[in-house]
């Protein structure tokens, strides 16, 4: 049987036996989440009894597992692009040994410069060539779009999506996985940025803790929650992991704006020779996963199920024990050009319309943390416009694709004191 035949049968079969379920089960309410669920969907782990006990019962279910881990691994190959890498998707929900074998063969985008599951959105990108996306501004609705591509025709792979939201002395954008759900409660929330008054500073949040355990938060901010004191209805985390801070423009001269961004979950050894940066390998919900059903009392001696701040206000990560001091980026200098009389900045045919917004971020190190000039040169991140409500956003190691929107989205936002 070729190849093609076997994935569009599996898929096929993943349809099949959802409806199966769903008719045992009997309930119209899963039903219809059945059916609203597409075929690339991946079932959570915590899934019914019920459905996992008829997929293992499948066919595919009992594939030898050498023979498992060369279709998987064929299909992995063949898939590099989306949308033909949702088959990818599809295998890692037939069952818990095809997730299993899925989730060990695909890479990281570091490793291999693709992504495939949600989790690479909080990974850090690749080392040698960044990954080329583009956000599209919906002005009315206030909602900023981030797809995968490299033309804004190209539509098939929505990233992340953001919902702008106005506030009397600060402005949140909620960052989603989805395009038409910004509530925080719900399982594709991924984190949000927040200004301060006057569009100067900015705070990145993610929904889930840094994967790294040397990182502490700031204890004056924070406060510990026990377990009875969580409500599970409407509780959410946040967990800051950036500072974005714009120069303010006091002599009111004419020039592109300057910014700075202090990354408190990456340390500055992950851009040193042979340094890693924190890599997550699940994406957790911090509200289902943590905070357990039932009330228990907490042991003297022992930390909290549950440390976070409840009202998102929780302090920058302070320190990384070992790993050095934070991550520091700051925007190229550009250059003025005599014959457009206009600030340039070489962005190698990816921005094309002039723009205050544009950017490029590079690392800022001191002499002593052993950065390498080439290093220090190359452009992390770049955002810039190309055409009416539409930008381009390249980023890379170490950074991750919810880190470098959020950075993108702090260019949105109004800065009369800064321009």
């Amino acid at each position: 049987m070729a190849l093609k035949n076997i994935v569009k049968e599996m898929r096929d079969g993943i349809g099949n036996i959802s409806r199966r379920g769903s008719e045992r089960r009997g309930s119209e309410n899963g039903k219809h989440n059945m059916r609203r669920r597409g075929r690339s969907y991946i079932a959570p782990e915590g899934s019914s009894s019920s459905s996992k006990i008829i997929v293992e019962q499948s066919q595919w279910a009992n594939m030898p597992p050498e023979l498992l881990h060369d279709i998987i691994q064929r299909i992995e190959a063949s898939q590099t692009s989306w949308p033909a890498r949702r088959d990818v998707v599809a295998c890692a929900s037939v069952c818990k040994s095809w997730r299993a074998v899925t989730k060990e063969i695909i890479r990281t985008p570091e490793q291999c410069g693709l992504l495939s599951f949600p989790v690479s959105l909080k990974q850090p990108g690749p080392r040698d060539a960044p990954i080329q996306c583009y956000i599209r501004r919906e002005r009315p609705t206030g909602t900023y779009r981030l797809y995968l591509g490299l033309s804004p025709g190209d539509m098939s792979k929505l990233l992340l999506a953001a919902r702008k939201i106005r506030k009397a002395t600060s402005t949140d954008f909620l960052i989603s996985l989805v395009g038409d759900d910004f509530s925080r409660t719900s399982n594709t929330y991924v984190g949000k940025l927040r200004s301060n008054f006057l569009g100067t500073k900015f705070t990145i949040y993610d929904s889930q803790p840094p994967c790294d355990t040397a990182i502490h938060s700031n204890s004056r901010s924070q406060r510990k929650i026990f377990p009875k004191q969580v409500s599970l209805k409407g509780s959410s985390s946040n967990y800051s992991v950036a500072t974005i801070s714009y120069e303010l423009n006091v002599l009111r001269t004419r020039g592109p704006r300057r910014m700075q961004c202090t990354m408190h979950s990456i340390p500055i050894s992950a851009i040193q020779e042979g340094g890693t940066a924190p890599t997550p390998i699940e994406f957790t919900n911090c509200c289902e996963e943590q905070i357990p059903s039932s009330p228990s009392p907490v042991s003297k001696g022992k930390k909290p199920l549950v440390e976070f701040s409840s009202t998102s206000r929780s302090g920058p990560l302070e320190s990384f024990g070992s790993a050095g001091d934070p991550l520091i980026l700051k925007n190229k200098a550009p250059r003025w050009h005599e014959q457009l009389q206009c600030w340039c900045l070489n962005f190698k045919g990816r921005v094309t319309v002039a723009s205050v917004k544009n950017f490029q971020l590079v690392a800022a190190a001191e002499p002593n943390q052993n950065v390498s000039v080439a290093e220090q040169e190359r452009v992390i991140l770049q955002f810039g416009k190309i055409g009416k409500d539409i930008f381009t956003m390249d980023y890379r190691y170490p950074l991750s694709a919810l880190q470098a929107f959020a950075i993108c989205l702090s260019s949105f936002d109004t800065k009369p004191a800064c321009e």
